[in-house]
Order: structure tokens, then sequence, then C-alpha cells
């Protein structure tokens, strides 16, 4: 794995004019996050040397000729794409403009190189996928990652009731001292059999709305590492869920058994899949394709033709 990435620390050589929506920008913090090399062959993505370092905050240099959403000496943030060949370790990039956001001014572009990320994937998982509402229940897996963290903090702001996990005495109080406060901090790293009992009693029998994991053991059998030993088991995610409950894993290979789609079954109960690259994975964004944008003066006719052909579109150019 080692040969494979490379810390790209010089300045890229890049082209003097920007294409149409690229943006050139001076990296001030870059986040390193671990990469997906089975994602990457599945994509197609195949190099000797993959680019680390995706996650940029930095300064607007230049912008190219169609940019609309920046310019220059604005603050931004952004994620390279999957496919991106540069490393957000250079001191300058070009990245396309519908990969960026204003940087916030409030947080130093640091604190935003380093949430954007996971603050994403919770973003996904939290209303893409389970649709949070106020008055829910959440249960967050280790909620002391930064993955985990994100998510109760999202939450708890939205108005939903938080339930936690703990993986060390040190995370356990870090993780009851959070404000907003979570409901429950349940520490599993002496024992995971008080999960459901716990779960339940705080939710008056009726179990969690939402389940968020970081993943999770598929057999019963003892692990040999450390960390996966703090992994809840299936078994245990399912039992927790509440009826009409929401599961959302980060385990790629998730396997369901007969008894497990039963149960899950029994409680009207859906497992949908967190993948934190998914709207990265490409470099081609999503745009439109109309017509030549047409005057003012030619709206009348060019309304006309559309709704004679309701597929076609057109942009009038005030």
């Amino acid at each position: 794995i080692c040969k494979a990435l490379y810390l790209c620390f010089c300045v890229q050589i890049l082209p003097d004019v920007l294409t149409s929506h690229q943006v050139r920008v001076q990296v001030k913090a870059c986040g390193l996050s671990p990469l997906d090399l089975k994602l990457l062959s599945d994509v197609g993505i195949q190099r000797d040397l993959i680019p680390v370092g995706r996650e940029v905050a930095g300064v607007v240099l230049q912008v190219g000729p169609k940019v609309t959403f920046f310019q220059p000496e604005d603050e931004v943030v952004g994620i390279l794409p999957l496919d991106s060949t540069c490393s957000g370790l250079c001191d300058v990039v070009d990245i396309d403009e519908h990969y960026l956001v204003q940087k916030p001014e409030k947080l130093s572009s640091v604190c935003v190189a380093a949430a954007l990320r996971d603050g994403l994937s919770a973003y996904t998982a939290l209303h893409t996928h389970a649709r949070i509402a106020p008055g829910h229940t959440l249960l967050v897996m280790d909620g002391g990652s930064s993955f985990g963290l994100m998510c109760i903090q999202l939450a708890c702001y939205h108005g939903v009731k938080v339930l936690t996990t703990s993986h060390s005495p040190q995370q356990h109080t870090f993780l009851e001292q959070l404000r907003p406060s979570v409901a429950r901090v349940i520490p599993v790293y002496n024992n995971s059999s008080d999960l459901l009992p716990v779960v339940l009693e705080e939710t008056g029998g009726l179990g969690v709305d939402i389940v968020i994991d970081s993943g999770v053991r598929l057999q019963e059998e003892e692990e040999e590492d450390e960390e996966k030993k703090l992994l809840p088991h299936k078994h245990d995610i399912i039992s927790v869920l509440g009826v009409g409950g929401h599961w959302v894993t980060s385990h790629q290979d998730l396997q369901l058994d007969p008894p497990d789609c039963r149960l899950l079954h029994l409680k009207s109960a859906s497992v949908s899949f967190l993948n934190p690259e998914v709207w990265t994975a490409s470099s081609s964004s999503l745009r439109p394709q109309p017509e030549e944008a047409v005057p003012l003066y030619e709206a009348t006719v060019a309304m006309e033709t559309i709704q004679r052909h309701p597929k076609k579109k057109a942009v009038v150019q005030l």
C-alpha cells in the first residue's frame, strides 16, 4: 500500500489558462483520510501512484471564464474528486468550482479541512439515508470517532435524542461533557451486553429510530484486533432498532443471514449503505446541456418551441 501512495509537497506545473469552470486555489490546509484502494479499483482508477490528501481549504487565486460562484481572494473549502490526479498537499491546485463552497468566516482553514469529509458523510447518513426529524431517537456507534462526533452534533442541533457508545474511559468522559449533550453514553469497552437493555430503558422499550455504525462484526468469534472487538455485532444493531427503524452502515461487505432478515422484516426496518465517496466519485460534475442562451427579445419564440417540444430546454440571458 505504501508504494501505491505518494505525498506531493511540490508545486505542480499548472496551465497558464484555466478551463471554463476551474478555480485555482492556494491551499492553506489539507485533510488526510484513509484511501479505499478497493473502491478505486472497482471504479476503474488504477495508477502506479495515487495522490493523497483531498479535503482542501484555501484562497482563490484565479477563476476560469465561466466560473460564477467565486472570485479571487475568496476563502473556499472543497474535496478533490476521487479520480483527481493532483494532491491536496500541493501549494496550488486547480479544482472545478462545483466541488467548492465558501469557507465560513468563523472557522479556520485547519478546522474546516478536518471536518469536511466526516461532516459530509454525517449529513448524508442523517438526511439522505435516515431522513432525521425532531423527536427521533438515534444511536451513534463509536461516538468518539471523527465521523461519530459529526453525527452526534448534527443530530443534536436538529432536535434528535442521541445515544452513543464509548470505546475507552477517556472517550466516555469526553462524550459526557459534549455540548449540546447526548442523552446517554453507553460504555462498550468492558462488555457490550449492556447495549440492548440501556437502549430499551432510554426509549421506553421501543428501540431507536436510527442506528449509524462505523463498522460491524459479522461473526461471534473472538477478534484478534482490539479495535474490531469493540465493533457491535450485526445482531446487536438489529435488536436495538425500533419498528420502522433504519440502520445506516459503513460496512461494505455486510452479510445478512435469513434470521437477520426475518428480524428486520418483523420490525419493518431497513438498511442502507453509506459510501463517503459517493458525491466525489468522478470529476465530471452534473451540468445542464441547454441550447445556446437566447436574448430576452427571443424569449417568446423560445417558449413556444419548448411548449411544442417539452424535452427541449432554453435559457434566457438577461
